[in-house]
């Protein structure tokens, strides 16, 4: 399952019955997938590939954004994978219907384009993942394992453009805050910064010496004070807001 999708461009480096409730977690339901791409080809290949994963399901596809938000009415997935340019609705523009039509359904853009404007208005629309096809078999399956369990996924060299991006807003301004900052406790500071890198919960817990669940309880007491809705949301806005520093 090392292969990758093929001749594909790219550097990437990926509710219905299950949504975000723990017990369906516990229950071992599988991982519920809408695939959304105007390729049929790909489509397919997407589906024989994730076949092979016991808690992965795909359960339909779209050819295009409009198509995805009819499907992810009916179907609820937990997961919708998209690519980003379809005809007749792009995947960026159907990205908030879907939020409106399936709240608990997440959504990853995997996709040839590696330009930062797609990257920014994804985020700006509610994806939680931003992968470029160029990528394994086996990290497609883990970036829909991590995204389902809260995290977000960025391909590394769309990471690197995200926080280049930062930096220079941060450069850009100089305008003070009208309202002070929320404050967050050192700790959360700390863990806010490791998110920032990439790093997923169970990294951070290592390189912390905590427990994963405290670090997820972290994650969420910072989303709070922020009033932010996903890690990537939070690392936006501690840039922007000088809350950390990218050096």
């Amino acid at each position: 399952m090392a292969d990758s999708f093929g001749p594909v461009r790219g550097d990437g480096g990926v509710a219905g019955c299950r949504g975000t409730d723990p017990s369906a977690e516990a229950a071992g339901e599988p991982i519920r997938v809408l695939v959304v791409d105007d390729h049929a080809l790909f489509r397919r290949g997407l589906e024989i590939v994730l076949a092979q994963e016991e808690d992965i399901q795909v359960v339909g596809e779209a050819g295009d954004g409009a198509e995805a938000v009819d499907k992810a009415a009916d179907l609820l997935p937990d997961i919708v994978l998209m690519d980003v340019r379809m005809p007749r609705r792009g995947g960026i523009e159907a990205c908030t219907s879907i939020k409106e039509v399936a709240p608990s359904a997440k959504i990853i853009m995997l996709t040839i384009s590696d330009e930062e404007a797609d990257l920014y208005d994804a985020i700006k629309a509610g994806a939680t993942g931003y992968l470029l096809k160029e990528i394994s078999t086996d990290e497609v399956a883990t970036a829909i394992r991590a995204v389902a369990d809260g995290q977000s996924q960025i391909s590394p060299s769309m990471a690197s453009k995200l926080l280049t991006e930062f930096k220079s807003m941060i450069q850009r301004t100089d305008e003070r805050r009208l309202v002070p900052a929320p404050r967050l406790t050192d700790r959360e500071l700390e863990v806010l910064k490791l998110v920032a890198t990439g790093m997923n919960n169970r990294d951070i817990a290592k390189e912390l010496f905590i427990s994963e669940n405290t670090v997820k309880n972290h994650v969420r007491n910072i989303l709070e004070k922020l009033q932010l809705h996903s890690r990537m949301e939070a690392v936006v806005y501690a840039m922007r807001e000088k809350i950390l520093e990218i050096r």
